[in-house]
């Protein structure tokens, strides 16, 4: 895996096998950042990566000048992973949790400039994430939320739904 853009272009890390996750493909990455960059301005960003997986999303909002970036996983390795990554590439401002993500949904702290939730494909509570954020007040005015989800799941008449952008087999649903 990779990092698109920014500072740290092109460098490369290396998951373990054995994480159970999903990673978003380089493709999906890409086409994703491209939408953002229009959108958001990532230096000012208070930015929120559930499901966070390798931390793939959190390496590239860092990478683009975002200083603000909590990473929540329950998984241990996945967390452990994200830590030591962040580390040897310098980005002292990824904040790693490890928590259920729909606990830390509960006390999450103050709202976020932008939330990307990547669960898993097969999570069945994965329609209820938008009503959660919305109901608890995580994103900002101006703000938005972005949940990757397989091509079953539509979310078109939940309350905030903006759009849905489809690259491949990887599905982006936006919520305002």
């Amino acid at each position: 895996m990779r990092i698109i853009s920014g500072t740290h272009k092109g460098r490369a890390f290396y998951p373990p096998k054995n994480l159970p996750v999903r990673p978003t493909t380089d493709f999906g990455k890409e086409a994703l950042f491209n939408l953002l960059n229009n959108r958001i301005d990532f230096e000012t960003t208070r930015a929120l990566d559930l499901f966070s997986g390798t931390g793939s999303i959190s390496y590239e909002l860092a990478s683009r000048g975002c200083a603000d970036i909590t990473a929540v996983d329950g998984n241990y390795n996945c967390t452990s992973f994200i830590k030591r990554t962040s580390e040897e590439f310098g980005f002292a401002g990824i904040r790693v949790i490890k928590n259920d993500v729909f606990k830390f949904l509960k006390n999450p702290g103050p709202p976020y400039d932008l939330i990307f939730a990547d669960p898993p494909y097969e999570m069945k509570e994965t329609i209820e994430i938008p009503g959660l954020i919305f109901s608890q007040n995580l994103v900002k005015p101006g703000g938005m939320l972005i949940v990757e989800h397989p091509k079953e799941i539509s979310f078109e008449a939940t309350e905030h739904f903006a759009e849905q952008r489809n690259y491949s087999k990887v599905n982006f649903s936006i919520f305002i």
